[in-house]
């Protein structure tokens, strides 16, 4: 289930004791655990939620809501709705991180040869990105 869902054991062995995963059925003989389709299902959905920055608290929110069926569903829009929002603005701090990285590399490859000229234009455009993170 680790490899499947992309957890460590750790966290399966955690989400299992907080709930989120409900009864995990043990093997007799051996102990080791073993995870129903249903069970297999929720943690790969689980998994695809944390993927994207979702909490603790807000998996356990959904697995609430998805229990009450269809009467949840505009808390379940909310909920997701919300999720996407910030996962947007985590990828535009991505973006601008990713864009300053680019622009040192081309500074460092600028001084590397020598070239005053690109190097000033690489640490504008550095300035530039730096005051982005501050708005």
């Amino acid at each position: 289930m680790a490899r499947r869902s992309g957890f460590s054991e750790p966290t399966l062995r955690y989400y299992e004791k907080i709930g989120l995963l409900g009864t995990v059925a043990r093997d007799e003989s051996s102990g080791h655990r073993r995870y129903e389709a249903a069970t297999a299902e929720r943690v790969e959905a689980l998994s695809c939620l944390r993927s994207s920055g979702m909490t603790v608290s807000g998996m356990r929110r959904y697995l609430d809501l998805l229990a009450r069926g269809n009467s949840a569903a505009a808390e379940q829009r909310d909920l997701f709705a919300g999720q996407a929002e910030k996962l947007a603005a985590d990828i535009e701090q991505l973006r601008l991180r990713l864009t300053y990285l680019r622009h040192k590399a081309d500074m460092w490859d600028a001084r590397a040869r020598g070239d005053a000229v690109a190097e000033s234009h690489a640490i504008d455009r550095i300035v530039r990105v730096l005051e982005q993170f501050t708005h």
